[in-house]
């Protein structure tokens, strides 16, 4: 079944290339300042694009264009991005790799930068990697970089390089601006987009949000209930009378997902949360020559609540149906279990509590409407008792997962 499940985890990525990624109506502007209408490849880019794809129309081929040959592109309703000839600090903000200059380290680039927020100014964002910098320009100057920098200072502390509120202040300033309202700005993406449109208010002058046209419902609640079918067998090294095959039983469990989606390649990543109740019942009774009335008795009573994190990746099929896959790393917190061995006549004669290890999962599911789901999720071997040096236990589970999510 493990085997199976990962076959069909690599034939449904081979089929990611080309059932995600749609191309949407855009637009470029070459060299030659010309205006050209098309269907743009929007990968919803991470990192700062120094190329992208595009068709003129929906049968023709796609062609790559980079930096060089365009002045400017966009997807309607989603993103703009700019050529510009810059001055970039690209210092570190590692604490291991912090520069002992305050000042910021300039270098020329020409890149691509991403509007935020167009009006009176205009607020440009740049990312690559770890690296997120912040560019302005205001009626006819030059784009400059909004300078802030993280620095180790002679005393070997973390300061701080906060020009750039100095910067709103010389040169987007408003009447209606006081100090303490600069000094309140921090340098992200949010802060620095409704001070760009305040600023743009103050002066009555039109403004585009890039931002707000790209908002999204990145954090989704869902009720997870579950038909599991779930395998117990244990083995004593010191006793072959104890080694027991609980079969397979039938259960049913019950989770509240919590998935955060990542802001970023078209919704397609996100981080799932997942705190589950499953349980486990058996009982198995064996002839043994040297137990009273030649019964064996075993009885397993496991119920514990299981923490899955992990990542979800979404292959989008239409506008209202996807595929996903998920990789689990799960926590388990067994309350109260054991497994007890008894003779014939009901007297005792081994008890042991049951002490879990984590374990991983894979699944694979489809949603529709961003409201129903059905997945198929197989776990690895849990071993359910980590406290014994002389016992070894194979307990797994396949589930169907039903889902409803509330928001």
């Amino acid at each position: 079944m493990k085997k199976q499940l990962l076959f069909f985890l690599a034939t449904i990525l081979s089929f990611n290339c080309y059932s995600q990624i749609s191309f949407e109506k855009g637009y470029y502007i070459g060299d030659d300042n010309q205006k050209i209408d098309c269907l743009i490849k929007n990968i919803d880019w991470k990192n700062n694009p120094t190329e992208f794809e595009y068709k003129l129309s929906g049968n023709s081929e796609s062609k790559k264009v980079t930096i060089k040959s365009i002045k400017e592109f966009g997807v309607d309703n989603s993103s703009k991005y700019v050529r510009s000839t810059v001055n970039i600090d690209r210092s570190s903000e590692s604490v291991n790799n912090l520069s002992d200059d305050k000042n910021p380290i300039f270098q020329e680039e020409e890149v691509f930068l991403k509007v935020l927020v167009d009006g009176k100014a205009t607020l440009y964002e740049y990312v690559d990697g770890n690296l997120k910098r912040y560019f302005y320009i205001k009626e006819n100057s030059n784009v400059e970089q909004l300078i802030y920098k993280k620095y180790r200072t002679p005393e070997n502390y973390i300061g701080e390089n906060n020009k750039f509120r100095q910067q709103l202040w010389i040169d987007l300033n408003c009447p209606n601006f006081k100090m303490s309202k600069i000094e309140n700005v921090e340098y992200t993406r949010n802060d620095l987009v409704r001070f760009f449109i305040e600023y743009s208010e103050c002066h009555n002058d039109e403004i585009i949000n890039f931002q707000l046209q790209q908002k999204r419902d990145l954090f989704n609640m869902t009720i997870r209930p579950r038909i599991n079918s779930s395998s117990l067998t244990i083995q004593s090294s010191t006793s072959d009378s104890r080694d027991t095959d609980f079969g397979n039983k039938v259960g049913v469990g019950f989770g509240l997902e919590a998935e955060f989606v990542l802001p970023f390649n078209k919704n397609k990543w996100a981080i799932a949360i997942e705190p589950t109740y499953q349980s486990f019942k058996s009982e198995k009774r064996s002839n043994v020559n040297n137990v009273s009335g030649g019964v064996l008795i075993a009885n397993v009573d496991y119920s514990s609540i299981e923490f899955p994190v992990g990542l979800r990746h979404y292959l989008f099929l239409s506008n209202n149906s996807k595929v996903f896959i998920n990789a689990s790393y799960i926590f388990d917190l067994s309350s109260k279990s054991s497994i007890e061995f008894t003779r014939n006549d009901g007297s005792n004669l081994d008890s042991i509590e049951i002490e879990t290890r984590s374990n991983l999962a894979i699944g694979i599911g489809y949603k529709q409407n961003d409201r129903y789901s059905l997945e198929v999720r197989y776990q690895t071997n849990r071993e359910i008792l980590r406290n014994y040096l002389f016992w070894n236990s194979e307990y797994k589970t396949l589930s169907i997962v039903f889902g409803y999510s509330l928001f």
